[in-house]
């Protein structure tokens, strides 16, 4: 779905048991840079991403970048199918591209004995293979594409966790920072999210923010009074 010039959603669908949920992927356009696609839904999406891009007019030769905001697996899991058949430049932070690489178990996934009584994650994790990152992003850098995009460090969901905010359109994409639902904007899921006391600091540096337009992961987009849902969410 094309919210402006500059940024799409698109919608993956994650189905554990008979539970389903929507995945909100974003799209970053520039005319001259190409496309910067922020997060990889689950391993096996990848078809379902090039899809989405030829809708918003573009294809999987425009995607030049893939920024990823953590390294949990609903974010990364297409990560590596993409980067083969794109070649795009991969980033993402300092502290998180070990476990994106492999060099680290990752932050959140559960001993062996624990994964035996959950066989569909373990089924998505076995399909699940590392990558290299390309560039590793600090809190505060500017990337020069779509009239600017600020690199912002939201730790607490995960150490290395970032979220981005787009200048000219002042867009926040939160990653999973923040969750919301049909609208209204919520704080950080509690269940997923094993340093809550850090994660809401987070929340309180992404309030100083202009916004008008946040896209959560899970939740998707809220549009109306976002920078006073933002501001509410952080007051705690």
């Amino acid at each position: 779905m094309k919210v402006n010039d500059d940024l799409a959603v698109i919608e993956l669908p994650m189905s554990f048991g008979a539970h389903t949920s929507i995945l909100n992927v974003s799209l970053i356009f520039d005319p001259e840079q190409g496309v910067m696609l922020v997060d990889t839904g689950l391993p096996g999406q990848e078809k379902q991403i090039e899809e989405a891009l030829a809708k918003d007019g573009a294809s999987m030769a425009d995607l030049k970048r893939i920024l990823l905001t953590h390294q949990d697996l609903d974010h990364v899991g297409s990560l590596a199918a993409l980067k083969q058949q794109t070649g795009a430049t991969t980033m993402a932070s300092e502290i998180e591209t070990p476990y994106i690489q492999g060099e680290l178990r990752g932050y959140k996934i559960p001993p062996p004995e624990r994964l035996e009584q959950m066989p569909e994650f373990k089924r998505m994790l076995e399909a699940h293979r590392p990558t290299h990152i390309d560039e590793q992003l600090q809190d505060g850098q500017r990337l020069d594409i779509a009239g600017g995009v600020k690199v912002v460090a939201t730790p607490g969901h995960t150490p290395g966790h970032i979220g981005l905010y787009l200048e000219r359109t002042k867009t926040l994409i939160t990653g999973d920072a923040l969750t919301s639902e049909n609208g209204t904007l919520k704080g950080p899921n509690p269940g997923a999210t094993p340093d809550m006391e850090t994660a809401m600091k987070s929340v309180k540096k992404l309030a100083e923010l202009d916004v008008e337009t946040i896209v959560c992961y899970h939740g998707g987009m809220v549009t109306e009074n976002a920078n006073d849902q933002l501001k509410r969410v952080a007051a705690g």
